[in-house]
């Protein structure tokens, strides 16, 4: 009975170990206001040189789809 008693237990700690890091993502998360990791921008509010050139690729092709 011992056997299962131990094993239960050390079940329990293997779990603790493997959740753990999900428990700090959920702390950190809820930790201000619901802002993961602190004050970040919204998305598509902030300007990237990809996102430019994506931008311009996509206005000439509808532009060259409209031309024809």
């Amino acid at each position: 009975m011992s056997g299962i008693i131990e094993l239960a237990i050390l079940m329990v700690v293997i779990a603790c170990f493997a959740f753990a890091p999900l428990g700090y993502f959920i702390y950190r998360y809820v930790a201000k206001n619901g802002e993961p990791f602190g004050n970040i921008e919204p998305h598509g509010d902030s300007e990237s040189a990809l996102l430019n050139v994506v931008g311009k690729l996509i206005n000439k092709v509808k532009g060259l789809v409209l031309k024809k």
